[in-house]
């Protein structure tokens, strides 16, 4: 009997079974967190909650998603240029909402350059995400918008990370329920500060889905990253590095705002704009 007759009988792989999209909510993202972390530190910096968040870069909105569901005032609008991952959205995420969760989220299939879209308490763009911009001139375009889209006490909140072994290519793999998670830094250019990157995953029954997302960013330093959000307007910036265990020097869920971090193997911060 040959390969394909004996696959025929086996049924499809665990990889030809999953949702690409399912695995990514699962293993890269975590709104609870972050939502967390936006809602406290604007509550802190303001002394007010947020009510209004546009998520940038959306994909699946899971987001802002979650944030309508949090409090009965909370509102959202996700903004994407790609109309499969908010198609998938609509279907995924925003259908078991109720009514009335469904009144105050949006999605808007546009990019989010030229998006006009205003009044809002948070403008976010997390998972590095903003990174696709690679041209200075790109970048501070964004950052200009994210400006004029935000309320008179607005804050602008982003992630990035750094360290040496961010222009390193290597592979990092994380054991999830059901698969492996596989982080790869494919290829890096020190010249533009280019790199390639990918998402892989494994499962138990010796399948793979290599490449279900790829990457193509700049790898973007926090100072001159600060310098462009002060050029467009934003009054303050600060940043908040993730903490390590002191005795373990295991990263843990704390993100502290500082004005320096030690020379780590990889460091991950939120940076967030002021307006």
């Amino acid at each position: 009997m040959g390969k394909a007759a004996r696959k025929r009988q086996q049924g499809p792989t665990l990889a030809e079974k999953v949702d690409p999209y399912e695995l990514y909510q699962e293993s890269v993202q975590g709104v609870e967190f972050e939502l967390d972390f936006v809602e406290q530190t604007f509550t802190d910096i303001r002394g007010r909650n947020p009510r209004r968040i546009r998520e940038d870069f959306c994909g699946t909105a899971q987001s802002a998603t979650e944030w309508v569901r949090r409090a009965p005032g909370n509102e959202a609008i996700g903004v994407d240029i790609d109309p499969e991952v908010l198609a998938w959205a609509w279907e995924h995420n925003i259908a078991p909402l109720t009514p009335d969760q469904k009144q105050r989220i949006d999605l808007l299939p546009e990019d989010v350059l030229t998006v006009d879209a205003r009044g809002f308490d948070v403008v976010q763009a997390f998972n590095f995400s903003y990174w696709f911009f690679q041209e200075r001139a790109d970048m501070r375009r964004y950052f200009a918008n994210a400006w004029h889209s935000l309320g008179a006490d607005g804050v602008l909140f982003l992630d990035a990370f750094g360290g040496y072994e961010a222009h390193r290519c290597q592979r990092e793999k994380t054991k999830m329920d059901g698969f492996t998670y596989i982080w790869e830094q494919a290829a890096y250019n020190p010249i533009a500060a280019e790199m390639v990157c990918f998402i892989h995953f494994h499962f138990p029954d010796g399948s793979k889905l290599n490449r279900a997302f790829s990457y193509n960013w700049r790898l973007w330093g926090a100072k001159e990253l600060r310098e462009l959000l002060a050029e467009v307007g934003f009054r303050r910036t600060r940043m908040y590095v993730q903490a390590f265990d002191e005795e373990t020097d295991e990263p843990v869920d704390r993100f502290d705002e500082t004005e320096e971090i030690p020379d780590y193997a990889s460091w991950i911060a939120y940076l967030i704009a002021e307006k």
